[in-house]
C-alpha cells in the first residue's frame, strides 16, 4: 500500500519541516546523526501535515473552522470561548477519511508489536517570527496502547490547534501563514527504570557555547518541560568530555521530599 500521509522517523530530515513540522523533523535529524554514536531514539512514524489538510477538506469543516475565525473578536472572551469550545468538538466528533485511518492502522501495526505504549506528539509546521514562538501550545498524549486509543489521541491533537490560548496568540501576533499541524507516534522509554530530562547545547543563561545544560528528573520528561517538577540542573564542559576528562563543571540538586 503506497503510503501518502505517512512517513517514519529514521526516514525524515529538517527539509521535511513543512510535511511533519518541526518536532518531526528533529527526530529525524538526531534518529541519523545520533544512532551511529551509540545513542537510541526511539522510533516510530510522523503523520504528516496533508491528512490533516485531507480531514478538513473532506469532511468540509475547513470552511466552518475559516469562517468563525473571520467573525471572531478575540479581545471579548466569551466569544473566544465560545468559538474554541465549538471548533474542538467539531473535531473530535468529525471522523477521520477512511483511507488515512488505514495508513495510520498499517503504521502502527508496524511499530506496535513491541508491546509499549507511545507518545501521541503535536508538531506544529508553524514557523516561529521574530516576536512569535509557537512551541508547545498543542498537546501531547502519553501512555498509548491500542489503535482505538490513537486515532482518539490524533484528533485531540488536531483540536489542540483550536484552544482558545492558541487562537488568541495567534491573532494577537498577526500569523498569517498556513493553518495546519502533524503527528508524531513515538515509542515511550521506561522511565521508571531511570530519569528523563531536557539537554541543551549551551548554557541557557550566559549563551556560553562551551557547555552543556542538562536538566533531570525521576519520572516522564513532560513534567520538566511543563515546569510541574523541580529537576536537577548538572552544566557539563564540552571541552573535557572530548579529552575523556571529569566534565561536569556545575551541579543542583533539589531536594526530595519522602511521603
Amino acid at each position: 500500500m503506497a503510503r501518502t500521509f505517512i512517513k517514519n522517523l529514521n526516514e525524515i530530515s529538517m527539509k521535511d519541516f513543512g510535511a511533519v513540522g518541526g518536532k518531526n523533523s528533529s527526530l529525524g535529524e538526531m534518529m541519523s546523526n545520533l544512532t551511529e554514536l551509540g545513542i537510541n531514539v526511539p522510533g516510530g512514524f510522523a503523520i504528516t501535515s496533508s491528512a490533516f489538510d485531507e480531514f478538513l477538506s473532506s469532511s468540509k469543516i475547513d470552511k466552518v473552522i475559516s469562517k468563525e475565525l473571520a467573525n471572531l473578536n478575540v479581545e471579548n472572551l466569551n466569544d473566544l470561548r465560545r468559538t474554541g469550545k465549538k471548533l474542538r468538538g467539531l473535531i473530535l466528533k468529525t471522523p477521520l477519511p477512511q483511507n488515512l485511518i488505514l495508513e495510520i492502522e498499517q503504521a502502527w501495526l508496524g511499530v506496535s508489536k513491541s508491546g509499549k505504549s507511545f507518545a501521541v506528539r503535536s508538531s506544529a509546521t508553524a514557523e516561529d517570527l521574530p516576536d512569535a514562538s509557537f512551541a508547545g501550545q498543542q498537546e501531547t498524549f502519553l501512555n498509548i496502547d491500542g489503535f482505538d486509543n490513537l486515532i482518539d489521541a490524533v484528533r485531540k491533537v488536531y483540536a489542540s490547534l483550536f484552544t482558545d490560548r492558541a487562537i488568541s496568540y495567534r491573532r494577537l501576533r498577526n500569523f498569517k501563514g498556513s493553518l495546519s499541524i502533524s503527528v508524531g507516534v513515538q515509542e515511550m522509554v521506561r522511565s521508571d527504570m531511570g530519569s528523563s530530562g531536557v539537554a541543551f547545547t549551551l548554557d541557557t543563561e550566559s549563551g556560553y557555547k562551551g557547555s552543556i545544560f542538562i536538566t533531570s528528573s525521576y519520572g516522564l520528561g513532560e513534567g520538566i518541560v511543563q515546569g510541574t517538577v523541580n529537576p536537577d540542573e548538572f552544566y557539563v564542559f564540552k571541552t573535557a568530555l572530548e579529552k575523556d576528562d571529569f566534565p561536569i563543571i556545575k551541579k543542583i540538586w533539589v531536594k526530595r521530599q519522602r511521603k
